[in-house]
């Protein structure tokens, strides 16, 4: 998974600003963008303030990563600007450990 790879380069034009694993879990993974390129153009009503427009990105590392053989779950979540957390699933997990040994 990275940041800086042609994939996030080819969807917003630019790297993100930072990758980040979970101290306390190896599912977990962090792209933290300050100001996602999606959110530049909307604008948000008051009422709807909790709404982050990123999940739109969200989505679509998901599909990707699923596509790819890497089962996820991706939210947006206000933090840092905006930070999309990636929640693979244990076999993807069970699946590295078991290539590590070779």
């Amino acid at each position: 998974l990275s940041s800086q790879g042609p994939l996030w380069r080819a969807l917003f034009g630019r790297e993100a600003d930072k990758l980040e694993q979970a101290n306390d879990d190896d599912r977990t993974f962090y792209v933290i963008e300050r100001e996602p390129v999606v959110n530049t153009f909307v604008s948000v009503p008051r009422e709807n303030s909790s709404l982050n427009c990123a999940a739109f990105a969200a989505g679509l590392l998901e599909a990707v990563l699923g596509a790819a053989g890497f089962p996820a779950r991706v939210s947006a979540h206000w933090h840092k600007g905006t930070t999309l957390m990636i929640k693979f699933d244990e076999a993807v997990i069970a699946r590295d450990k078991s290539l590590e040994g070779r």
